[in-house]
């Protein structure tokens, strides 16, 4: 499908960190990427990958299935090759969905390009969705009055209790839970590991790799209600 023949564009941003402080691999939440693509271009949106450095976008390998569908394959093959943000053409993305994986906590807080799109974004009232550890795009940005993105909005992610679960507490550089409410956000929950996303404006938020597939889906509703 061309661009021309889409209804829009959708850009899909990944991390580009595959490995933690202490060795160990890390990266994307291969869920996280392969549902809102395919449910993106099943839709029919032109669907744009991006990373903060561009090439292969690493696959958490705790995320990789012992037999992938063929969904899960052709994601895998796209995230051979992102483009870079500082690359992007200046296309006018009609919406930006921010997957999450434990990678995003080492990258997307310190990511200038990172930090304009989420700042865009919020100042133009556009649709942009995070989902899981995605959020984290959201701990560098500011509004145009020096005030964190953050702040006052309704939001879900990754939470304390989860990352305990997953005993990655003490490998993250911040808990994003804890984060996100000291810059003011009014965040919420449900139990560990069940979907759930938050719909604040035009903002998406979902809490863990479960909720991919509702917050995709929201995602598109804002679309088709602007």
């Amino acid at each position: 499908m061309s661009i021309l023949e889409s209804l829009g564009i959708i850009l899909l941003i990944v991390t580009s960190h595959g490995e933690m402080d202490n060795g160990k691999p890390t990266g994307l939440w291969l869920e996280e990427f392969a549902v809102p693509y395919e449910i993106f271009t099943e839709a029919g949106y032109e669907v744009v990958i991006a990373s903060p450095k561009g090439g292969v976008g690493p696959v958490d390998p705790r995320s990789l299935p012992e037999k992938p569908t063929e969904a899960e394959e052709k994601a895998i093959e796209l995230l051979q090759n992102t483009i870079a943000l500082a690359d992007l053409s200046k296309e006018d993305y009609d919406a930006v969905f921010f997957a999450g994986g434990h990678g995003t906590m080492f990258d997307f807080p310190n990511d200038e390009n990172v930090q304009k799109i989420v700042s865009a974004f919020f100042k133009d009232n556009k649709p942009i969705a995070f989902v899981c550890h995605g959020p984290a795009a959201l701990v560098g940005a500011i509004t145009e009055a020096g005030e964190p993105v953050a702040k006052g909005r309704k939001l879900t992610g990754f939470t304390n209790s989860e990352e305990d679960a997953v005993n990655l507490t003490d490998q993250m550089p911040f808990l994003l839970e804890t984060e996100l409410k000291k810059q003011g956000a009014m965040f919420t929950s449900v139990a560990n590991f069940q979907p759930f996303i938050v719909v604040d404006e035009n903002v998406v938020t979902g809490q863990n790799p479960p909720s991919s597939k509702p917050a995709a889906e929201a995602l598109l509703k804002l679309l088709e209600e602007k």
